[in-house]
């Protein structure tokens, strides 16, 4: 099921657990500035915040992650490798141990951030900013 609450879209009904692997397909729109996807328990306990920034809040051509326990946001990571354009669908993978997430970006890089809650199973997703989703999928 998905629900939308003003431009964030939320997937319930779905698990993504240690040893499967989560496939995102993304078309971010033509003027797309940013978009962001969240796995976790819920909005105020997020394990991965991937956000792709073209243009935003100072940022350009950058991967910002993060996490947020009890409502607090940690320590933001930066990665300068930026394989999305505007306006083309692309699609990447996401795996997931007690220790980290990996995911594989479009063009085949791979880069992982931290399991800062450390469970290995996640069944809150949010999708927000300017890109459409066109397929999940966890297998």
């Amino acid at each position: 099921m998905e629900i939308s609450v003003g431009v964030v879209k939320i997937v319930t009904d779905m698990t993504f657990k240690e040893g499967q692997e989560f496939k995102i397909r993304v078309k971010p729109s033509e003027d797309c500035s940013t978009f962001s996807i969240n796995v976790g328990h819920d909005a105020d306990n997020i394990a991965m915040h991937f956000n792709p920034r073209f243009d935003s809040g100072g940022d350009s051509s950058v991967i910002v992650f993060n996490s947020k326990s009890g409502g607090s946001w940690g320590d933001e990571q930066r990665d300068d490798h930026f394989p999305f354009v505007r306006g083309e669908e692309c699609k990447f993978y996401l795996n997931l141990s007690m220790e980290s997430f990996y995911i594989k970006l479009p063009d085949g890089t791979m880069v992982d951030f931290p399991n800062r809650l450390g469970d290995i199973k996640y069944k809150y997703f949010s999708i927000g900013g300017d890109a459409r989703i066109v397929g999940i999928k966890i297998k």
